[in-house]
């Protein structure tokens, strides 16, 4: 037995103790330092000769302030569509649990978000918006991990992928992809299932009116009552009303009621999403429990059709409150609510025009609202519709199943070793993976939880049972880790 081999085998027995003892609390750990740094990264993986070796800047952020390279693993967070820096902040967990498994931490920023743009302010033209892929961007995270193993001298130390929402989706496809590479992966909040084609194409808008049900069932028929006051107006022509009611900043005419619907439509998602137990800014500066204050001020609202607005507002406006709605002087639904492929709506910048365009191509989002299943108008937004619009708007045709063959959405039980976390108060949830598919694909759902709250850092607002499911995966997650030195040790003695 070689004297490498003994000190792996006390390794992981060392690591295996200690992940006994993770525990997670509501107090608030002190936040590391990141460093930002850029990768060489190349622009094409696949095709030796479009761009030959060409390459661009791949910005990612790390610590090793926990770090202990003998024992700790790498923990890589698989950025999704935006800036790496909000994601960052807002995913603690992984810091968090750093601290106590002594681990490296690394967050990359996705291929044509943020300033990671592979040919600049070009990047979105037609011959060059081509390379933005989920199969190009995991290969990019293949490639930086293999990088900072090799620049830190950590080749044999573990891989755990994070990822909440499409970054969560992203994080159980690199451990699909890549197993040589990734021992496991966190999924928090990963639509797998929607995001793919499978299963109800309004579930989402139906999931959106479930979470206002649980504040109340009389802030959903208010609002149903709102939109229905507010279709009355339309009818009479009182377009004046209407656009004094929703303090729009252009008036409100027939041919833009239903953009302003898309707006309060996407206000209510996104406050659902970020129905956190405490203020948050992610999105937008919101208070703790979002949707409870804005049942409140719609429920207050002197007619439906007011409490409708005063409730929308909040999300645009998230100094509004029940007892001060006129912090701003008015809204202009075109900049904050656009139109795109995503019904949930885009916004602006080079961010958006990257998820329209991955919207138009690989990524199969929601269907219209129906007013059948969900408290909002008829809006329709059918697969054909959505072809219609790529093709002249993107210059794409989907392939709507093409995500589901190339990573196994309907045989997911084929993998392992990733977690499928999701919340009762998120309304992807329901899209995603909600039973145990195996003993190493396990499920859990975060009751009281948001979108990924668990990904969040610990708060002295957390409820119970987040702690308990960070305490769960914390042990889930040390479990790979050990598995991993001990059959690494196997090798070595070998």
């Amino acid at each position: 037995m070689s004297h490498l081999y003994i000190l792996i085998f006390f390794l992981s027995l060392l690591i295996c103790m200690s992940c006994k003892s993770v525990t997670f609390n509501k107090n608030v750990p002190l936040e590391p330092t990141f460093e930002e740094h850029h990768f060489d990264q190349r622009i094409d993986h696949f095709n030796f000769q479009t761009v030959g070796e060409q390459k661009y800047k791949q910005r990612y952020l790390i610590t090793v302030q926990y770090w202990k390279k003998s024992e700790g693993p790498i923990f890589f967070y698989t950025g999704n569509e935006g800036d790496i820096y909000g994601f960052q902040k807002a995913s603690g967990f992984l810091t968090d649990l750093a601290s106590q498994m002594h681990a490296m931490v690394v967050f990359a920023e996705h291929r044509y978000y943020g300033t990671s743009l592979p040919f600049g302010n070009d990047s979105f033209t037609d011959d060059h918006v081509g390379f933005l892929t989920v199969e190009q961007a995991l290969a990019d995270y293949a490639y930086l991990i293999k990088y900072l193993k090799q620049q830190y001298d950590a080749l044999n130390s573990p891989v755990i992928a994070f990822g909440g929402s499409y970054g969560g989706q992203l994080a159980a496809y690199i451990r699909i992809k890549y197993p040589n590479l990734v021992a496991g992966s966190l999924a928090a909040s990963a639509p797998l299932y929607w995001i793919t084609g499978f299963g109800d194409r309004h579930g989402f808008w139906k999931s959106v009116t479930e979470q206002f049900g649980k504040h109340s069932d009389a802030c959903v028929n208010r609002i149903k009552e709102g939109f229905a006051e507010t279709a009355s107006h339309a009818s009479m022509n009182k377009f004046a009303e209407i656009s004094q009611a929703f303090k729009t900043c252009q008036p409100v005419t027939s041919k833009s009621l239903n953009h302003l619907y898309g707006w309060v439509r996407n206000s209510f998602t996104d406050l659902a999403m970020m129905n956190y137990p405490y203020p948050t800014s992610l999105l937008a500066p919101l208070p703790g429990y979002p949707v409870n204050t804005a049942c409140d001020m719609i429920n207050a609202g002197k007619t439906a059709m007011e409490g409708l607005a005063a409730g929308a507002s909040l999300f645009y406006n998230g100094s509004a409150s029940a007892e001060n709605s006129n912090a701003v002087q008015c809204f202009d639904i075109y900049k904050e609510y656009i139109e795109c492929a995503d019904p949930t709506g885009c916004g602006l910048g080079n961010d958006a025009k990257a998820w329209n365009y991955q919207a138009c191509t690989e990524i199969i989002l929601p269907g219209g609202s129906n007013n059948e299943t969900d408290m909002f108008p008829s809006l329709p937004f059918t697969l054909e519709m959505r072809d219609q619009y790529c093709k002249e708007n993107v210059h794409t045709t989907p392939r709507n199943d093409w995500l589901a063959i190339n990573y196994w959405t309907e045989n997911l039980k084929l993998a392992s070793n990733i977690i499928f976390s999701n919340g009762d108060l998120d309304p992807w949830g329901n899209g995603g993976i909600l039973q145990d598919l195996s003993p190493t694909l396990q499920a859990i759902t975060v009751v009281g939880g948001a979108h990924h709250l668990d990904l969040r850092g610990s708060n002295p607002k957390d409820p119970e049972s987040v702690i308990a499911v960070r305490q769960k995966e914390a042990a889930i997650i040390s479990e790979w880790v050990q598995q991993h030195w001990q059959r690494l040790s196997k090798k070595l003695e070998l």
